[in-house]
C-alpha cells in the first residue's frame, strides 16, 4: 500500500508561517498554533485558531484554521473550504484565502490550480513574504501535484523580502522541501543547514534531514539525525514517526511499535492523526493495533480512506468478503484521483481470494478474470505496494501466516531462537539458524516466514530465495516456490555461479518441472540449463527425455 506505507515528508514536519502583528499576544497565539501543526498536534492547532477567530474573526485567522485541515494526515477539504470562504467573506481581497481555495483544487488533482496560484501571487505584486511563502507551501504540499520550480522561485523572493526583519527558519526548510521534491538532495540539505541555526526547535530540521537521508537510502545518516532530533526535544512527535519508518525498514517490529506508542503519546488525539497511526501500525504488520486504533476513530473521521485501510486489514486476515465490501465503499466515495493502481491490485487479490471458495463455475471464472486484469494494472504501473505474484500464489496455495507457523511443530531450539530474533531482529545468524530449525522440524510455514525476514534484511543474498522456494515447495505451494526459485536464479551473481552450481541446477529443474504442462518452451529451456550445470543430474535427464519426445 504505497499511499499507506510510504514516507511523506509533508506529514512529518511541514511548514510554519509568520505574520508580523503589532500585538505581542496575537503573535504568540499564532506561533502556538504554528508550533502545534509542526508537532502533529492538529486538534490543539484547531482549538488554538478557533479561539483566535472568536477573539478576532479576521481573514488571516480563518486562513490558518483552514490550512490546518489541509496539513493534517489526510486533508479534510470540506472543512478547509468552509474556513477559507469565511475568510473571503471577512475580506474579499484576501490573497491567503484565495491561495487556500486553490490549494484544495490542487489537492484534489486539478493541476490548473498551479496557474491559479501563480496568478494570485502576480495580483499580490509579490510584496508580502507571507503570501509568497504560502503560495510556495501550497505548491509543495501534494507530491503528485506539485510545482517545485515555482515554489523555489517564490521562496527565494520571500527570503529576500524577509531579510530586514530576519528570515524565519521555516522559509529555509520549506525551500529544502521544494528541492527534495525536485530531486536535488544537495540543495535540499543546504537549505536545511541554513534553517538549523535559525530554528527555535531544531528537532523539526533534524527530522527533515533524517527523512531526506532515508529517501537517499542512507540509513545510517538518517538514524543519526533522528537521534539528534530526539536529543534536542524528546517530546517532538514527528521524530518518532520517522524512527518508526526506520525500524519498519529494518523489520524491527517491536521497536517500531514502541516508536508508534511514543508518537501517539506526543502527538494528540486528533482523529486524523490517529488514522495516520493506524496506517503506520499496518505498515509494521501490527494488524491488531492497527485495527484497534481504527475502530476507535472510525466513526469520527469522514475520509473514505478509512474504508480502504479496513479493507487491507480484512485482506490480511483472509476475510475477503469484508475486504471487498470496504474496498467497494472506498471506491464509491473517494475522489477518482485518489484511487491508485495499488487499490486496483488489492481488488484483484480480493477477487482471487473470493474465487477460491466460489462454487458457481461462471462466477469463479469471472472472479479469476477480474483478478488477473486488476493485478495486471498494478504490475503495469510498476507498483510495489505488495508482492503481487507472491500474494496470488499464497492465496492459491494457502499462504504462510504466523498463526499457522505457531500451530506447527516446534522444538526447544526453535523457541530459544525465536526469543533471540525478537530481541534483535537484525541478527542474521540467528535468523538463519531459526529458519533452518523450522525446516528440520518440518514447520514449513515458519521456515517460509523466517526466510522472508532474512530476505528483507539481506535482499542480495541469493541462498535465502532458494531456501524459501524449497520451504514453499515442501508446504505444497508450487506457485510461490516457482517464484522464489526464479528470484534465486536472477539474484546469483556471475562470480558466484560456480559455488552455487548444484543449487542452480536444482532450481532450474524445479521450475521446469512446475511449468512443464503450462509452458513447454520454458520447461525445455530451463531443463537444458539444469543439465548444462550438472549433466549427471538424473531427475533432469528424465524430465528432459519426457518433454523432448
Amino acid at each position: 500500500m504505497k499511499d499507506i506505507m510510504i514516507m511523506n515528508v509533508k506529514k512529518i514536519a511541514f511548514g510554519a508561517a509568520v505574520v508580523f502583528f503589532a500585538g505581542f499576544a496575537s503573535a504568540q497565539t499564532l506561533q502556538d498554533g504554528i508550533n502545534s501543526i509542526d508537532s502533529d498536534k492538529f486538534a490543539q492547532a484547531k482549538t488554538n485558531f478557533t479561539n483566535m477567530i472568536a477573539k478576532e474573526p479576521s481573514a488571516e485567522n480563518y486562513f490558518y484554521l483552514g490550512n490546518t485541515y489541509l496539513k493534517q494526515g489526510e486533508p479534510d477539504y470540506a472543512k478547509a473550504i468552509e474556513s477559507f470562504n469565511k475568510g473571503l467573506a471577512a475580506d474579499g481581497k484576501s490573497f491567503l484565502n484565495k491561495i487556500g481555495l486553490a490549494t484544495v483544487k490542487l489537492g484534489k488533482g486539478d493541476r490548473s490550480a498551479i496557474t491559479e496560484i501563480q496568478k494570485i501571487v502576480t495580483d499580490s505584486r509579490e510584496k508580502d513574504p507571507e503570501v509568497l511563502f504560502r503560495a510556495a507551501e501550497a505548491l509543495t504540499l501534494f507530491e503528485k501535484n506539485s510545482a517545485p520550480d515555482a515554489a523555489i522561485q517564490y521562496l527565494k523572493k520571500a527570503i529576500e523580502k524577509a531579510e530586514k526583519k530576519g528570515v524565519p527558519a521555516h522559509f529555509y526548510y520549506t525551500l529544502g522541501d521544494a528541492y527534495r521534491l525536485k530531486r536535488v538532495p544537495g540543495d535540499a540539505m543546504s537549505a536545511y543547514d541554513k534553517a538549523l541555526p535559525l530554528a527555535k526547535n531544531k528537532a523539526s530540521v533534524y527530522t527533515r534531514m533524517a527523512t531526506l537521508w532515508m529517501a537517499a537510502q542512507q540509513w545510517q545518516q538518517a538514524k543519526q539525525n533522528i537521534d539528534k532530533a530526539i536529543g534536542v526535544d524528546a517530546t517532538y512527535a514527528p521524530a518518532y514517526k520517522a524512527m518508526a519508518y526506520y525500524d519498519i525498514r529494518y523489520q524491527q517490529n517491536a521497536k517500531a511499535t514502541q516508536d508508534l506508542i511514543n508518537y501517539t503519546k506526543y502527538a494528540d488525539e486528533d482523529p486524523y492523526t490517529q488514522l495516520e497511526i493506524s496506517k503506520l501500525y499496518f505498515s509494521n504488520e501490527d494488524y491488531a493495533n492497527s485495527k484497534t486504533v481504527l475502530d476507535k476513530i472510525f466513526d469520527k473521521v469522514d475520509d473514505p480512506i478509512k474504508f480502504k485501510l479496513r479493507a487491507y486489514q480484512s485482506y490480511a486476515d483472509g476475510n475477503y468478503a469484508e475486504a471487498k465490501q470496504n474496498m467497494d465503499t472506498f471506491v464509491s466515495q473517494a475522489e477518482k484521483t485518489r484511487i491508485q493502481p495499488a487499490d486496483q491490485g488489492l481488488q484483484g487479490l480480493i477477487a482471487a481470494g473470493l474465487a477460491k471458495t466460489e462454487t458457481d463455475a461462471a462466477k469463479k471464472t469471472a472472479l479469476m478474470n477480474e483478478s488477473q486484469q486488476k493485478v495486471a494494472i498494478a504490475k503495469a504501473a510498476k507498483d510495489e505496494t505488495m508482492k503481487w505474484d507472491i500474494e496470488l500464489a499464497n492465496i492459491a496455495g494457502g499462504g504462510a501466516s504466523q498463526a499457522e507457523a505457531d500451530k506447527g511443530p516446534t522444538t526447544p531450539e526453535i523457541d530459544a531462537l525465536k526469543k533471540k530474533v525478537a530481541e534483535n531482529p537484525q541478527d542474521s545468524d540467528s535468523l538463519f539458524k531459526l529458519a533452518t530449525a523450522y525446516q528440520d522440524a518440518k514447520n514449513w510455514n515458519g521456515a517460509v516466514l523466517t526466510w522472508q525476514k532474512m530476505i528483507a534484511l539481506l535482499p542480495d543474498w541469493a541462498p535465502a530465495y532458494y531456501s524459501q522456494g524449497y520451504s514453499y515447495q515442501q508446504a505444497g505451494n508450487n506457485d510461490a516456490a516457482k517464484l522464489a526459485y526464479e528470484k534465486f536464479i536472477s539474484t546469483v551473481k556471475p562470480a558466484d555461479q560456480e559455488a552455487n552450481k548444484q543449487t542452480l541446477a536444482y532450481a532450474y529443474f524445479a521450475v521446469a518441472y512446475m511449468v512443464k504442462d503450462s509452458d513447454a518452451a520454458k520447461a525445455k529451456d530451463y531443463v537444458a540449463k539444469s543439465l548444462q550445470l550438472d549433466p549427471a543430474y538424473q531427475d533432469a535427464v528424465k524430465l528432459n527425455a519426457e518433454i523432448n519426445k
